[in-house]
């Protein structure tokens, strides 16, 4: 298991992400990990507008099959001034055994213009402090 790694997100292989071997398609697991790696990104920099730069080699180490269950999880790595990275790992929930790594994920914080621009965090937080503002202010 990759050091300092949460595990939160859930998932249940269902028959519609096998692939012709009747395993976990790696498209479906790489579109799952893609989304709440998003997530995750606009949590800790408190913006909505992220985009994916980059993914490091992505090691699959095994497999699951229909009706496992499996988890993700991320923690940040490292804080640019306009992006973060993280570093992923994805398991089997039965048998802990890890299906997947990805040692890095960028994230890059966008502004309103559609460009690179500074976050100015350099710290994870696990408080919900950072959701940005114009979605909280929908909930009030």
């Amino acid at each position: 298991m990759a050091k300092g790694i949460t595990f939160h997100t859930r998932k249940w292989v269902r028959p519609e992400d096998l692939n012709a071997n009747g395993t976990l398609f790696g498209g479906s697991l790489l579109r799952w990990i893609d989304e709440e790696a998003a997530i995750y990104s606009i949590i800790q920099l408190g913006n909505k507008h992220v985009v994916t730069k980059f993914m490091s080699e992505i090691n699959f180490i095994a497999s699951a099959r229909e009706g496992d269950l499996i988890e993700m999880g991320l923690t940040a790595i490292d804080f640019g001034r306009t992006s973060i990275t993280l570093r992923a790992e994805v398991r089997n929930i039965f048998t802990q055994e890890s299906i997947l790594t990805i040692e890095k994920l960028v994230f890059v914080n966008m502004g309103e213009d559609g460009k690179p621009q500074p976050h100015g965090y350099d710290q994870i937080t696990y408080t919900r402090d950072r959701i940005p503002l114009e979605i909280t202010k929908a909930l009030i």
